[in-house]
């Protein structure tokens, strides 16, 4: 079966945009790619810091509300429905809750199939890249490092932490078919 979308998995900082990109240039056929930064980027102003949309807590923590959840689940049907159109696509996603998280893109994905990547990065290295970029409350990175991956299945895993995004990128793509 053709695969349809890349679902990368991991962390705040763990690398997952640089490999997006180099996964762009690497694979044969042009993937268009979605994050979930850019759909909290497109969120209304107050729905960034509510108990109904998403909150980010003084030390990085996040929690995310009803609404945040109903605009997501609209935002992934999209997705799904580029791909069931015949795009090829890659996400770029933060599984907060695990599991939960993966479910939900399953029940979303119908038949596509998919290839399912977890992108690790030890968690002192992605705090200290969270650091360096200057966007981000600290400690998020940290507090994202494992819990994203709790329960996730995946066809194929990565680890940043001493490894350049274009070889992440290179490994992922063999798995592509």
């Amino acid at each position: 079966m053709t695969t349809r979308m890349i679902i990368l998995n991991g962390g705040s900082s763990s690398g997952k945009s640089g490999i997006v990109r180099c996964l762009q240039a690497v694979l044969p056929d042009p993937w268009p790619a979605f994050g979930v930064d850019s759909f909290v980027d497109a969120l209304p102003a107050k729905m960034q810091s509510s108990d109904a949309g998403l909150e980010v807590a003084a030390d990085g923590r996040v929690s995310v509300g009803a609404d945040f959840r109903a605009l997501e689940a609209a935002w992934t049907e999209g997705i799904v429905a580029m791909a069931g159109a015949g795009a090829r696509i890659i996400v770029d996603d933060v599984f907060l809750g695990g599991a939960a998280s993966q479910r939900r893109w399953q029940k979303a994905l119908g038949g596509l199939a998919v290839l399912w990547v977890g992108v690790r990065c030890e968690s002192a290295v992605a705090a200290g890249r969270e650091i360096a970029r200057g966007d981000r409350v600290q400690g998020m990175a940290a507090s994202q490092a494992d819990a994203v991956h709790q329960g996730v299945t995946y066809d194929v895993e990565v680890d940043t932490t001493h490894t350049e995004s274009l070889a992440c990128a290179r490994t992922i793509a063999a798995h592509v078919h």
